[in-house]
């Protein structure tokens, strides 16, 4: 057993790469996949592109924290405790708007810049 762990650290870097991150592109042509019923709850891929969001929403929010915990303008500044809701529609319209020239850039990066757009910092 212990032969067997060792073997498993020992290969663990072979297969474990740094995680990339998705694309706006690679986010919609994956949506664009997915049927628009009830039934999509069920998919992998669905489960996976709102792991994207909610991770993207996070990492947003974290930055923001940090910023302001450490006395720098934060990129973002939604205000504390709100929690933003979003729409399969409105998210799709949001990264559709996106002009395709630039769809390369990361969801977290289309994200952040939406709630700067949305929620600005004024002061």
């Amino acid at each position: 057993m212990k032969r067997l762990l060792a073997l498993a650290l020992l290969l663990t870097p072979l297969w474990a790469s740094p995680v990339q991150a998705m694309t706006v592109q690679e986010f919609l042509t994956q949506a664009s996949r997915i049927p628009r019923n009830p039934t999509a709850l069920l998919r992998s891929d669905t489960r996976r592109l709102m792991n994207e969001i909610n991770a993207a929403f996070k990492a947003v929010g974290d930055e923001q924290k940090a910023a302001q915990a450490a006395g720098r303008r934060p990129a973002t500044c939604v205000p504390e405790g709100q929690r933003v809701r979003v729409s399969p529609d409105l998210l799709l319209a949001k990264f559709n708007a996106i002009p395709p020239a630039r769809r390369n850039i990361s969801v977290k990066q289309a994200v952040q810049e939406w709630m700067a757009a949305d929620y600005p910092c004024t002061n």
